[in-house]
């Protein structure tokens, strides 16, 4: 908790990742929390391409400490035919509270019908679908789905990351009311909150570190110290995630 505001990090992971040594004990994993002052973290596991894997994982951290995850549900268009079970699985009976999606594991663009199934039962729940974006994954190609599906509610996690996607990002949560940005960022660069803030305004931010792939102190902290209201940091770090999570 900081400044007494209760803070939900929003883009967390679960599983492992040998490449790069990410991976996801649970005290480690609190223990970063807690060093920042995070109250409580979105997880996901996308690790696995027939979801129910990774979600079963997921279930597992939640389970180990209840009290400080939410679980975020994982299928792909790559799996049809069992995808809207597993999500039904994931929220009715896991109590995951929304959806993480992951193009780079498909051959689809983000706007490609093959994901309508998943965006229609967010649709049809007004569920939060945190989609990552890039250059590849473009935020236009997200926008084009929450033009169709207007009671889900799309997140950009990492808005785009580069300055090209991130306008892109930005200019689509200033058009669509069910358009979000997401911080977490493998850059560094000074002033991308303050642009995010002022293109979109500050209600559509929500603050994400990526943990345990990326170190939640400096994720968290170009919320911390960037030149924009302390109205607006309660925002990012955690009125607007319990907006969208129905907290």
């Amino acid at each position: 908790m900081i400044g007494g505001i209760e803070v939900i990090d929003f883009h967390g992971h679960a599983g492992l990742w040998d490449g790069v040594g990410m991976v996801d004990d649970v005290d480690t994993m609190v223990a970063a929390m807690d060093a920042v002052g995070v109250d409580r973290s979105c997880v996901f596991g996308i690790f696995h391409l027939d979801g129910r894997r990774g979600n079963d994982r997921t279930a597992a951290i939640i389970t180990a400490r209840p009290e400080r995850f939410i679980g975020f549900a994982y299928v792909s268009p790559l799996m049809p035919d069992s995808m809207l079970d597993e999500l039904t699985r994931a929220v009715d009976r896991l109590g995951f509270r929304a959806l993480k999606l992951y193009a780079p594991h498909t051959p689809y663009k983000i706007s490609d019908r093959e994901w309508d199934p998943i965006y229609d039962f967010a649709d049809s729940r007004g569920l939060a679908v945190l989609h990552h974006t890039d250059e590849r994954c473009s935020p236009a190609h997200l926008a084009e789905a929450a033009r169709r599906f207007p009671n889900a509610r799309f997140v950009a996690a990492h808005s785009g990351n580069t300055p090209p996607a991130r306008k892109l990002a930005i200019a689509a949560a200033r058009e669509l009311p069910n358009y979000y940005l997401e911080t977490a960022s493998t850059y560094r660069t000074p002033g991308v909150t303050e642009e995010l803030v002022a293109g979109a305004g500050a209600e559509r931010v929500v603050f994400g570190s990526d943990t345990p792939l990326m170190d939640p102190r400096s994720q968290i902290g170009k919320i911390i110290t960037a030149d924009i209201s302390d109205a607006a940091k309660r925002l990012i770090l955690g009125e607007n995630a319990r907006r969208l999570l129905g907290l």
